[in-house]
């Protein structure tokens, strides 16, 4: 008999898990495009043929559909790994260490936070980095909250996709420790480059620590705590201190 012939159908998933897998595809393309449309005709109706401007009531839901939305890939690797049998524990994801997990993430924290800001406004002196406004829109009661909102997604994207997941599979696909921190921080400091020489030379060295803090306790919370608080500490700073800022006019 054909090999075909001989082979089963694959039993049928469960309703959750394809209700998941539908709405992670669907966040991962259109859904977005969708929910910013309708938020784009509620901010400019369509009126007698002519686009009438209105008030910018929905920016704040624009911060907040932006992040969630910015947090789907996170969604897909957490759904690939409990698909596949290896679960979050496999990303360092597991919640049974939190106390552990938030002391060395704030330890990360002042270690980056205290050498990186030097190191930082140092640059854009010299000219080598642009000068980045770590805020969203300011002068709003929601402008904190969305600030705290856009770290926590940074924080979960860049820490699960690009140093617990990535790291992970590069193991499994048989690079060397060496080889899997390298390329998740070669990637982290290539997406950074926007900023300049310096914020590529700067997210290197912390995608290496980062890296190698992860490859070796098999944690991803730790990092994920510090990367929050970076970005958090450097929001409230440029809301706080923006006037002796370089690059504040």
């Amino acid at each position: 008999m054909p090999t075909e012939e001989r082979r089963r159908p694959a039993p049928p998933l469960p309703r959750r898990t394809l209700a998941e897998e539908t709405l992670v595809v669907l966040s991962l393309s259109l859904l977005a495009s969708a929910v910013f449309a309708i938020l784009t005709l509620f901010e400019f109706p369509v009126r007698g043929g002519r686009v009438a401007s209105v008030s910018q009531s929905t920016m704040l839901a624009r911060q907040v559909f932006g992040s969630v939305f910015g947090l789907a890939p996170v969604w897909l690797v957490v759904y690939l790994v409990r698909r596949n049998g290896e679960g979050i524990g496999a990303l360092g994801l597991g919640g049974e260490r939190v106390r552990e997990d938030a002391l060395h993430g704030l330890a990360l924290f002042a270690l980056v936070g205290i050498a990186g800001i030097g190191v930082y406004l140092a640059a854009v002196e010299l000219g080598v980095n642009r000068f980045v406004v770590p805020a969203p829109p300011l002068g709003h009661w929601w402008t904190v909250p969305v600030l705290v909102l856009n770290a926590i997604e940074a924080a979960l994207l860049e820490e699960v996709v690009v140093v617990a997941y990535l790291i992970t599979r590069l193991r499994q696909l048989g690079l060397t420790e060496t080889a899997s921190v390298g390329a998740s921080a070669l990637l982290r400091g290539m997406y950074h480059l926007y900023q300049g020489w310096g914020g590529f030379l700067g997210n290197v060295a912390m995608g290496v620590l980062f890296g190698y803090v992860f490859s070796r306790t098999r944690r991803a919370w730790p990092i994920v705590v510090a990367h929050l608080m970076l970005d958090v500490g450097a929001g409230l700073g440029y809301i706080l201190f923006r006037e002796h800022l370089p690059g504040f006019e």
